[in-house]
């Protein structure tokens, strides 16, 4: 089964994160990720949620994983992070 990088933030920095997304597609690509949902603009139904959500799909949950506990993307993930307020998980589906 594909695994899958869901996030969705509100972004506090724009001229920091900017670093993040010039620095992010060349891991990602490494590392086998699809875009499947990048929505700068996202509308919030329920809860507290941020404008951006972004759907990366990998081969499997273990590629997910390998991708955000690989070096690259761990020297560069506090650009996004230390940038934006709000959640990413990874999860299993088809």
């Amino acid at each position: 089964m594909a695994g899958y990088f869901i996030a969705n933030y509100r972004i506090k920095n724009q001229a920091e994160y900017k670093q993040y997304i010039a620095a992010v597609g060349p891991i990602l690509e490494a590392h086998g990720a699809e875009n499947m949902v990048v929505d700068r603009d996202s509308v919030v139904l329920e809860g507290s949620a941020g404008q951006v959500t972004v759907v990366l799909r990998f081969a499997t949950k273990a590629a997910a994983l390998a991708w955000y506990d690989s070096a690259e993307y761990q020297a560069i993930r506090h650009l996004r992070t230390d940038n934006t307020e709000g959640i990413g998980v990874i999860a299993e589906g088809s």
